[in-house]
């Protein structure tokens, strides 16, 4: 069925209204600088930057860029430019930004500065306004994201391990095994809770094997045994148990109780 033809008038008059308001920003700049020496130009940028008014700070550099693609102001502007996309909670442009410098700036020495700062909008990228408000879990995210961001830290501290960014990203690093641990867990719980005594069992083996030094193994090994019982592996389940005994001996999970239905870890299997 055709769109009444006042419809798509209107539509087209919607999206002529916002190119034309973001061009006409950009073009009010523009005009406003165009007498502008590079050095004022990048001095102007610098200080909304320093302000906080982030918006303004990045259509700077872009026009600075626009005019001079090359020279003693492009390095540090695409980085700052970076920044202020980062402020600003424009993730994608920041990283296209980053991408930028990274292509045509490959040995500057602030490489390592870069790799910080791509850390901190891949971290970034996927948290909405509403997960903010939240306080969000680490291990509530897209393990993917938790992923790639670990990379990119991990990549700074071998490179520049005696960069001045190098103890924040191992923090960070730390805290991303964490979430990476707590996301396994919470499927175990869930596949356990429900009866998939496998699948949980499989999660389990996981946090063990990859996640040793995070704070999930105790569980994950009394996941194992509750699952190796339930599936009939009584071995197993011994094994299990010992294992959980040698590294936990003071383990709740230890206790003669450790199955009835008042443990606060039990709510999540029953």
């Amino acid at each position: 069925m055709k769109q009444p033809l006042s419809a798509l008038l209107l539509a087209a008059l919607l999206l002529s209204a916002c190119a034309g308001t973001d061009q006409s920003k950009i073009s009010k700049d523009a005009r406003q600088t165009q007498n502008w020496q590079t050095e004022q130009l990048y001095s102007e940028a610098r200080k909304e930057l320093d302000a906080g008014n982030y918006s303004r700070a990045a259509t700077l550099y872009e026009i600075l860029r626009s005019r001079q693609p090359e020279g003693r102001y492009v390095e540090q502007a695409l980085m700052e430019e970076a920044y202020a996309h980062y402020k600003n909670e424009e993730p994608v442009k920041a990283l296209a930004s980053l991408e930028r410098f990274e292509k045509h700036f490959p040995a500057s020495i602030h490489t390592d500065y870069a790799l910080y700062l791509r850390g901190l909008v891949q971290f970034d990228e996927d948290t909405s306004f509403l997960n903010k408000l939240s306080a969000q879990d680490w291990s509530d995210r897209d393990p993917q994201a938790n992923r790639d961001t670990y990379k990119t830290f991990e990549t700074l501290v071998k490179r520049f391990p005696n960069s001045k960014y190098a103890p924040e990203a191992r923090k960070r690093m730390t805290r991303l095994v964490e979430a990476l641990g707590g996301h396994e867990i919470a499927i175990a719980r869930y596949y356990a809770k429900r009866g998939a005594h496998l699948a949980a069992n499989n999660r389990a083996q996981r946090i063990v094997q990859q996640f040793q030094n995070t704070s999930y193994p105790e569980e994950a090994l009394a996941i194992m045994v509750f699952t190796y019982e339930k599936m009939g592996k009584t071995q197993l389940a011994d094994d299990a148990r010992r294992v959980l005994q040698t590294n936990y001996p003071n383990s709740s999970y230890l206790q003669k109780a450790w199955v009835a239905d008042d443990m606060p870890w039990w709510r999540y299997w029953k």
